[in-house]
């Protein structure tokens, strides 16, 4: 894009390659923008909430998803919309400082995008909308904290733990085993938490999976699990009380870096070069018996002559663990990984209680179990799911648990779910708007209206008459000044979000508003857009 200046000295822009181009400018470009916004909103709209659908997505490659995380629909989705990729940006985001609720901000900001263009026609200008979205989720963010209860839970107790992941897990398809997989969450979360700090380092709690048995066999293991076996049949299937030396140095012969060629023209020297490998072979197995190992982890490889070797010595060993498996061995087992077999010591072992290899079903499918770790900050969760896209699901379901647990321990303040706290936000939103004079009002009743979306979508994908019960809610919101009403998704037979058992944490609330209102804020000041039309 370039500016110049005719003979009169009037300024105008010569755009290159003009005739390839496509050029949206002011309100068509917002309208534009909205729509696509909207669209994305749209696809993520039905799968809110306990009664939300799930979306099937087929990869290029032939490989099916199924899910309703907001997150997973979208990173699979190919957009080409940059405004989309916003919205995909948005939900990811949300992904990866909350870990749960990627569908609501999708939702919400679609919500906004549409009260926005309401205003638009109106003839209202978008910055005067965007300043007043931001007063509007100043409001509902501070109000929400009004409205919310601290959760008092301890290592002893952790029922409201429990409670609070068993509502993220209700809007996943595992919601039938919800109460044993949040119970597994909580355990594994507080198993590598450091409650004096109030953090909670995830990378610890590894999420296994392995296709067979049912859904009801996920287990939690206070160890690591490793899918691996031992190299040689024969070696010993159980080892107690093992102490393992974790190597990143392979079981051969050294070899020269460069370019080499060893000529042998006679028995003799073939008979020394396999003498004196086997020697190499010898010195390397006695240094791992001489330090006292009973088990060897190795990072890479060994040949038939090492692991017969292996055997005959009485030494079982692992190889092929892969790099990430290895420090969480290291971790658990409080031992050293070792680069050089020169470098072992008795010092650098892991300990272990317990390590078994485990076989499943009638398949050649093993195992190997890492139990009673000297240092069980390092936990594995097992799961078991009839098919892949069912493991494949449950740990995504899993690992929003596990976020959400993090995220009472770092603030164990919580609001109602069900779509109570965005309509007691929304009363607080409409009732404020009185009080600001100037446009900037009619943006923030038009907040206010967006937050009934959520509310709303949850009614209607539970089969309920949206309308109807949004008005009922509210109405019973304001009559008896309780902002625990929400939407009755599970036909309970009460609105009380309290009896219901249905919570969500309070920063994962706010940080939806929050991240919402940003993005739309942005999308609205777009007012020019170019770009290269397809041929």
């Amino acid at each position: 894009m370039a500016l110049a200046f005719d003979e009169y000295g009037r300024p105008f822009i010569i755009l290159r390659e003009q005739e390839q181009k496509t050029r949206l400018r002011g309100l068509e470009a917002q309208k534009a923008n909205i729509a696509a916004g909207k669209a994305v909103a749209r696809i993520l709209r039905t799968s809110l909430g306990p009664k939300g659908m799930d979306k099937m997505l087929q990869s290029p490659d032939g490989d099916v998803i199924i899910t309703n995380d907001g997150a997973t629909i979208l990173e699979q989705m190919d957009v080409d919309n940059q405004i989309a990729k916003l919205m995909v940006e948005l939900s990811r985001s949300q992904d990866y400082e909350i870990g749960d609720g990627t569908t609501g901000v999708v939702v919400l900001a679609g919500a906004l995008l549409e009260q926005a263009e309401k205003l638009l026609e109106r003839g209202i200008h978008p910055i005067r909308v965007a300043e007043g979205y931001e007063m509007a989720s100043r409001i509902a963010v501070e109000h929400m904290e009004k409205i919310s209860h601290k959760f008092e839970f301890s290592v002893t107790d952790t029922e409201p733990l429990v409670r609070t992941c068993s509502t993220t897990l209700s809007s996943k398809i595992v919601s039938r085993q919800k109460r044993e997989l949040a119970a597994i969450a909580v355990n594994a979360v507080l198993a590598v938490a450091d409650l004096e700090r109030k953090d909670v380092n995830l990378d610890l709690i590894k999420v296994e999976g392995k296709v067979g048995g049912k859904l009801e066999d996920t287990e939690l293991i206070h160890g690591i699990i490793v899918d691996k076996d031992m190299s040689h049949p024969q070696m010993p299937k159980q080892i107690k009380d093992a102490k393992i030396a974790i190597l990143t140095c392979p079981f051969e012969p050294p070899k020269p870096k460069t370019k080499h060629k060893v000529d042998i023209d006679t028995v003799e020297k073939f008979q020394t070069l396999r003498h004196q490998e086997q020697k190499y072979f010898d010195d390397m197995v006695q240094k791992c018996k001489d330090v006292g190992a009973t088990l060897v982890i190795c990072q890479w490889g060994f040949d038939d002559e090492a692991n017969h070797l292996l055997m005959h010595r009485n030494l079982p060993a692992v190889r092929w663990v892969g790099g990430v498996e290895l420090e969480l061995i290291a971790i658990a087992t409080g031992g050293r990984i070792v680069p050089r077999f020169q470098e072992l010591t008795p010092e650098k072992l892991g300990k272990a209680g317990l390590v078994r290899e485990k076989s499943f079903g009638t398949t050649k499918e093993r195992m190997l179990y890492i139990e009673r770790c000297a240092n069980s900050k390092a936990v594995t969760i097992f799961i078991r799911g009839g098919n892949k896209m069912m493991v494949e699901e449950t740990k995504r379901s899993v690992h929003d648990a596990l976020c959400v647990a993090r995220n009472l321990i770092r603030n164990n303040s919580i609001v109602y779910g069900g779509g109570s706290a965005e309509i007691a936000c929304s009363i607080a939103v409409e009732a404020a708007a009185d009080r600001y004079p100037g446009v900037e009002q009619y943006a923030i009743r038009a907040f206010a209206e967006a937050l009934d979306y959520v509310p709303m979508a949850l009614a209607e994908n539970s089969g309920l008459q949206p309308i109807d019960t949004l008005t009922a809610v509210k109405a019973q919101q304001i009559k008896e000044k309780n902002p625990h009403c929400g939407i009755d998704c599970n036909d309970v037979g009460t609105t009380d979000m309290r009896e219901q058992n249905v919570f969500e944490t309070l920063i994962g609330k706010q940080q939806q508003i929050l991240l919402a209102t940003q993005v739309v804020k942005m999308i609205l000041k777009i007012d020019d857009v170019i770009t290269p039309s397809e041929f």
